[in-house]
């Protein structure tokens, strides 16, 4: 039952808007195996920026490989840029200190030491299927030791459905 002058039940929570930006962020990822996505929050709740998988400006996404396995030159692992990695190097402003990071896919180590450096304080992640790799279990080493703090993103299974 609606009652005149009160709020619209249903919004979407902090969390939720958050981590949608970052999977709809993800969807921006030519990558064929896995679209990771990430998005920056201030400690006030403002989008300060946004990151996908894919490689560096300047390196077309025709040119470079997408493969995963053989040369380790014919394949993505030596070429693509993480989006956690893309939306630190993106951010514009000043300072990271104190922002929350939400994430579709656990942080790997590379990206922790960037993380931790930027000054982010929290990470919110959809997905740890690689958390049994030295990669992740790394990163969380090195998460826990500085005071990173780390929550897996509680699905609501809402239906958002977007018309563009």
């Amino acid at each position: 039952m609606d009652k005149k002058g009160q709020k619209r039940q249903g919004y979407l929570s902090w969390d939720e808007y958050f981590m949608g930006v970052a999977m709809l962020s993800g969807m921006r990822s030519k990558d064929p195996h896995s679209q990771v996505g990430a998005c920056i929050v201030s400690e006030d709740n403002k989008i300060l920026s946004m990151g996908y998988n894919g490689f560096p400006k300047g390196c077309s996404d025709d040119e470079f490989p997408w493969g995963r396995e053989g040369d380790p030159l014919d394949t993505k692992y030596l070429y693509v840029t993480h989006s956690e990695l893309n939306a630190i190097l993106n951010y514009r402003g000043g300072s990271l200190e104190g922002a929350k990071l939400y994430v579709s896919l656990f942080p790997c180590n590379e990206c922790a030491k960037a993380i931790i450096q930027a000054g982010i304080r929290t990470i919110v992640y959809d997905c740890d299927k690689y958390a049994d790799t030295p990669s992740v279990i790394a990163s969380k080493k090195m998460l826990d030791a500085a005071g990173v703090r780390y929550y897996k993103y509680n699905r609501t299974d809402r239906e958002i459905t977007i018309k563009v």
